[in-house]
Formats: C-alpha cells, structure tokens, sequence
C-alpha cells in the first residue's frame, strides 16, 4: 500500500520556519513538526526568497509562471532569429540586384570558334 502524501497549511510552515529564526535547531523543529530537516530548509529558503508569495498552493502556480518566463524567451529568441534571417535574405536580394546589373551592362560576349 502507499503512502499518501501529506500536505501542511501556510501557516503551519511558517510557525515552523518562525520556530527556527527564534533559534531552535532543525533536529528539534523537525521531530515536533514530524517532519524532516530537508522539509524545514525547504520551507525556510521558499520563504525567504518568495516572502508574502511563499505557500501560495500546490506548486502549481509557479509552474505556471515558470512556463510563462519560458515561453516568453523562445519568443524573444525567435523574434531576434526572423531578425536575422530577414537581414540576410536582404543581403541576398541585393547581390542578386548587383549581379544582374553588372551580368546587363557587360554584355560584350566573344563568340567562340568551332
């Protein structure tokens, strides 16, 4: 049989992670949390770095904005690629245009001999 996992509220992470900015140890927190140190770091960087934001849900939120900010940069990748290709075939229409202009007007043709 397996394991269901558990889920713990906002405000249960952060009285724990308040429990350890007041100076208990880890090891403590942990056992009155019955939970395990690697959860408390966890909860204490996720706090420190998303401040008011932190333990919005399920995680699923910042997946979303995750996403949005990756999507975002293979836009601004392909934006800057379209550039790029259009410079190019700019620099290749204006060969062609220079070519065809010098193919016109040096049109002195030597026939050959049989």
């Amino acid at each position: 049989m397996s394991k269901s996992r558990r889920t713990f509220s906002k405000e249960f992470k952060e009285a724990a992670v308040r429990r350890l900015n007041l100076g208990a140890s880890f090891a403590e927190v942990a056992r009155a949390c019955e939970v395990g140190p690697n959860v408390l770091h966890r909860w204490r960087r996720e706090l420190s770095q998303h401040g008011i934001a932190a333990f919005t849900g399920n995680g699923k939120a910042r997946a979303a904005e995750n996403e949005l900010a990756q999507l975002e940069r293979k836009v601004g990748r392909q934006a800057m690629e379209i550039d790029f290709l259009k410079r190019c075939l700019q620099n290749v229409e204006e060969q062609r245009k220079l070519q065809a202009l010098n193919t016109r007007y040096s049109s002195t043709r030597i026939s050959k001999r049989k």
